[in-house]
């Protein structure tokens, strides 16, 4: 009987473990580049999809991250020695950075303590505990259902329960292996529905707030069981065999490309196989339709003010519109005041940690987007204060943030977002009337007090019949 239990487990590993991608020996150069030249060469590089660009962006004296599977590490070293330019190595084994990310305490404390970073299912599970112990004022929400059918979880924070209050919304994961995002925003309803600092106490309790941790379940389920580096949803579309992608199942759509403000306007992809693939047509994904759909749904039951979207990494605040540049940024409206706002929060956040972060949007700063979900947040539903943080750090590890780093960076980013709302509160944003028509519900949004039911639980079923039939074989 045990001899059966120990084959039925490994052939039930084995079957969970299939298709896990291994980055074991991959490495990661930095180029940095000296004139037009070599930022050319990069650019043209980057269309080559055995190499793998952790940076989006590619500029003059810019540090360019490129990982590259073991079998191209000659043939690109050589490459750039015979072009004199620096290739260096930074990381000789991107699996064992992995690794050491998903490391747990061998001990681990009841309450989650944000000392690691956790699963799907473990932040949904902890969405369901923490709306439990905070009933009065917390509310478990569905803000819709993934490609795959996963629901994703939100909470609505409500303390006062009066009419035509101040709203907020904040967004996190919808890039998948930015772990950061889901762990920074956890914290921020942790602090929103625990912390006893009168600054956070006031934040908490004068704004409903409307907080998502994974916008994209399946995705960030993809990343802790098959290919951590995966950036989009899982949609299965547009199959076309992709060299730079490991397995050819899915090649999904970049979520924030999706959005239909000047959607595939530039800095987004037509190609499938790219990382911005930006879809089939604007809101062709049903993430993004239920993101747009309840942004417009929360906006007619008060004053929406806030919207805020993390992502990693950079160390930057950008402020819309992603597609603008120069003197095109006084386009978007009260750019000066987001642009004050956000400028004010940062002298705070620096204060926590020492940390920098840049300001802008992102044509000015990063690179040229369209199709993002706080520029349509901004463009579209007209919300006012509405920003896009990218998190920690400024590349030492990128997308493979340590998690004794998770604390430290969510301290900084509580202390720049109560400087922020303290300086939208006094520029009179609160005193904005809303004279939109009255709430109705679209019907892929079902607010729910019911416990969040494991999202992994389709994929595990299917497992175990895979298991079952291998077991009844053997």
């Amino acid at each position: 009987m045990i001899l059966k239990e120990i084959i039925f487990l490994v052939v039930l590993v084995a079957a969970v473990n299939a298709d896990y991608v291994s980055y074991k020996n991959y490495k990661v150069y930095k180029i940095v580049p000296k004139n037009e030249n070599e930022v050319q060469i990069l650019l043209d590089l980057r269309k080559q999809p055995q190499y793998y660009f952790w940076n989006d962006i590619v500029s003059l004296y810019s540090d360019v991250k490129i990982m590259v599977a073991p079998k191209n590490q000659e043939e690109f070293e050589n490459y750039f020695k015979s072009i004199n330019i620096p290739a260096e190595v930074v990381f000789n084994d991107v699996q064992k950075l992995i690794d050491d990310q998903v490391k747990r305490p061998v001990r681990r404390n009841v309450v989650y303590d944000w000392t690691y970073y956790l699963t799907l299912d473990e932040i949904n599970a902890w969405l369901t505990r923490i709306v439990e112990e905070h009933s009065d004022v917390a509310t478990l929400v569905n803000l819709g259902t993934s490609v795959e059918g996963r629901t994703i979880w939100g909470v609505k924070i409500d303390y006062k329960k009066e009419e035509n209050p101040v709203i907020g919304m904040i967004e996190g994961g919808i890039h998948s292996r930015e772990w950061i995002s889901p762990a920074t925003v956890t914290y921020i309803i942790n602090e929103f529905l625990t912390s006893t600092d009168e600054n956070v106490r006031f934040m908490a309790e004068n704004i409903v707030w409307h907080i998502f941790p994974v916008v994209n379940p399946d995705g960030y389920y993809y990343t802790f069981n098959n290919n951590r580096m995966w950036r989009k949803n899982r949609g299965k579309d547009n199959f076309t065999p992709c060299a730079n992608v490991a397995d050819d199942i899915s090649n999904g759509i970049d979520l924030n490309r999706n959005f239909g403000f000047v959607w595939m306007l530039t800095g987004a992809s037509q190609n499938p196989c790219a990382e911005t693939y930006a879809g089939p047509s604007e809101f062709s994904e049903p993430e993004s339709r239920a993101i747009s759909n309840y942004v417009l749904y929360i906006k007619n039951q008060g004053r929406m003010i806030y919207y805020f979207a993390f992502h990693s990494y950079s160390q930057m605040v950008l402020v819309p519109y992603s597609h603008l540049s120069g003197y095109d940024v006084i386009n978007a409206p009260n750019y000066a005041d987001m642009y004050e706002i956000a400028i004010r929060g940062m002298d705070k956040l620096k204060a926590k940690h020492n940390t920098d972060y840049q300001v802008g949007t992102s044509g000015d700063i990063l690179y040229e987007v369209s199709g993002s979900s706080f520029d349509w947040v901004k463009g579209v539903a007209e919300i006012p204060i509405v920003y896009l943080f990218e998190l920690r750090d400024v590349g030492e590890f990128g997308f493979l943030l340590p998690a004794e780093r998770i604390i430290p960076n969510n301290e900084e980013i509580m202390a720049g977002l109560l400087e922020m709302e303290r300086v939208t509160r006094n520029m009179g944003y609160y005193n904005i009337q809303n004279e939109s028509e009255p709430a109705t519900l679209p019907t892929t949004v079902e607010p729910s007090t019911t416990a969040a039911p494991g999202s992994g639980m389709k994929t595990v079923f299917s497992v175990f019949l895979i298991a079952l039939c291998l077991f009844v074989t053997l």
